[in-house]
């Protein structure tokens, strides 16, 4: 017997389509249509990380099944990728306007800075204005967009900051919804993102940790809601259902990750992730001494280095043993990464989205926590007691949460069950305000 997932063409089919051919906004500037509402989405989408991907799957597909006449478009980091899987325009948050040139000097780059820099910003805040020109709504929709991890650029609080501030000019609404906050590490990482939210008419944060860090580094926000994780409302029509992994022992699904370098926890460095490998090898070793398989799971397809790092540990230890009972089909998709998270029994996982789906698919899982979002999931679901810091990962404990979890399978399924369906509930909830109350129809 074969598990009933969702094959990627019927996933596409499955997303509730616009009620009206798209419009083509480079040929359509300054022609809005008044009938028809326009919403915007900003991301990081297109992009290889699948928890974004699914996050905004769920957020499309229910915009499509609540606003079924309104034109929809995105700014992203890959419009291009995210034109094709997904059927809608979309453009870059940053136009690339010259090709990219490292100086060589002081000089140069001070020149290229001045001359080319600046007029180059100028004119994408023009653009920006032309592109959101007509538009009624701006959403953020979940994420972690609140850091500066990765830099002010690209998708970091700069752009944010931009783009909401020009939607202000343009009239339309910003909404904050379901976002992940933190770290913000730079005074100009915080004004930025202190601005772009004080700039919305809604403002929602997916766990608790994220609100206290937004009041730790200055921005009031009493009157927000706290409203689970979209991902939480993927529709069941596009979630894998049974189990048929061909085998013949149970499968422990493995989440492992690239270092998380100053997204993750604030200790973590290469040593701390080689440790963090080391221990699940050792992890693994015991489970496939003890009837079990293993299946290694991505979350990014960064994460194919980790899983390399892994196997090569693993390979020194027991040899062929490591090939035959550890599975690693590489996931090209977050299409592909659902049905191998329905063929596990058990879920150990690092990404925060790993281990939701793991939930939505009533896995019983362990969080290996890089970042606070992962143990504040672990403690709303009820599970904090199967939830450990990366920087402080244990082997032995692991081995010991493990077996806990195996022998309270069947109570922690109905615990996730129940987990699973308030987070629905909550964000249906959600739905309704956005869509019905922020956008009278």
């Amino acid at each position: 017997m074969t598990a009933n997932w969702v094959s990627s063409e019927r996933l596409s089919l499955a997303l509730p389509q616009a009620s009206a051919p798209l419009v083509k906004r480079e040929n359509n500037f300054g022609q809005v249509n008044k009938e028809r509402r326009r919403i915007c989405f900003f991301g990081h989408f297109g992009s290889p990380n699948f928890g974004n991907e699914i996050t905004f799957q769920a957020m499309l597909y229910h915009v499509r099944r609540l606003v079924p006449e309104a034109d929809v478009f995105c700014i992203c980091t890959g419009p291009k990728t995210l034109s094709k899987s997904r059927g809608i325009e979309a453009v870059p948050i940053s136009r690339e306007i010259l090709g990219r040139w490292i100086p060589r000097t002081w000089l140069t780059a001070w020149l290229r800075r001045v001359f080319v820099g600046l007029p180059s910003e100028l004119w994408r805040w023009c653009d920006a204005v032309r592109t959101l020109r007509g538009t009624d709504t701006l959403i953020i929709p979940g994420t972690g967009l609140l850091t500066d991890a990765y830099g002010l650029m690209s998708w970091g609080p700069y752009s944010l900051f931009k783009w909401c501030l020009v939607a202000k000019m343009c009239g339309c609404r910003v909404l904050f919804v379901s976002v992940g906050a933190g770290p913000v590490h730079s005074t100009l990482g915080r004004y930025f993102v202190k601005t772009a939210l004080w700039l919305a008419e809604f403002r929602s944060y997916r766990d608790r940790a994220s609100l206290e860090y937004l009041k730790q580094i200055g921005f009031e926000s009493n009157s927000d809601r706290l409203c689970p994780d979209l991902a939480f409302s993927l529709p069941e029509t596009m979630t894998p259902h049974g189990r048929g992994n061909g085998r013949s022992r149970p499968v422990v699904g493995i989440g492992l990750m690239e270092d998380a370098g100053r997204y993750g926890v604030a200790r973590e460095s290469h040593t701390t992730h080689f440790e963090y490998l080391d221990k699940l090898v050792s992890f693994t070793e015991w489970l496939l001494g003890h009837g079990y398989d293993v299946r290694l799971l991505f979350g990014d397809l960064s994460d194919r280095s980790a899983v390399q790092a892994f196997k090569s540990l693993l390979r020194r230890r027991l040899g062929a043993t490591a090939d035959e009972r550890v599975i690693d089909e590489p996931a090209l998709t977050v299409e592909d990464l659902l049905p191998q998270l329905a063929e596990t029994d058990l879920v150990v996982a690092t990404r925060f989205h790993n281990i939701l789906l793991a939930m939505l698919l009533n896995k019983p899982v362990i969080a290996i926590s890089f970042h606070h979002k992962c143990a504040e999931l672990m403690e709303q679901m009820g599970l904090a007691e199967y939830s450990q810091d990366l920087n402080r990962l244990e082997s032995g404990k692991l081995i010991e949460q493990f077996g806990d979890l195996a022998k309270n399978e069947q109570r922690v399924k109905a615990i996730i069950t129940q987990g699973v369906e308030k987070s629905r509930k909550a964000l249906d909830e959600q739905y309704d305000i956005i869509f019905k109350g922020l956008l009278p129809r």
